[in-house]
C-alpha cells in the first residue's frame, strides 16, 4: 500500500504533502525532525491521508495536491478542520 499524506506545521500553519509506503515510519521521522523539509517547521500534525494499492496512483495524487487546484481541493475537503485553527 502507498499513502499520500498531509502534515500541518503547527509553527507556520502550512501544509507538507508527501507519499510513502510506510506511513507510520515516515510520520515518526517527521515528528523527530529527521526529515530536512519539515525539521525547521516542527511540530507537525498528520491531518489527512489517502491509501492506494498502486505506487503510480499515489505519486499522481501527491503531485496534484502540490498544484494550486490541488491545494484548493484539499482546503475544501478539510474546511471544517481548518476552520477550527485560529490563524487559518
Amino acid at each position: 500500500m502507498f499513502f499520500v499524506y498531509i502534515l500541518l506545521s503547527l509553527k507556520d500553519n502550512k501544509f507538507y504533502i508527501g507519499f510513502m509506503s510506510n506511513l507510520k515510519l515516515r510520520y515518526n521521522q517527521h515528528k523527530e525532525g529527521k526529515v530536512k523539509s519539515t525539521s525547521k517547521r516542527l511540530p507537525v500534525k498528520l491531518i489527512y491521508y489517502e491509501c492506494f494499492s498502486e505506487k503510480e496512483d499515489a505519486e499522481r495524487n501527491e503531485k496534484y495536491y502540490k498544484t494550486t487546484k490541488g491545494r484548493e481541493d484539499l482546503r475544501k475537503k478539510l474546511r471544517k478542520y481548518l476552520g477550527t485553527i485560529a490563524q487559518w
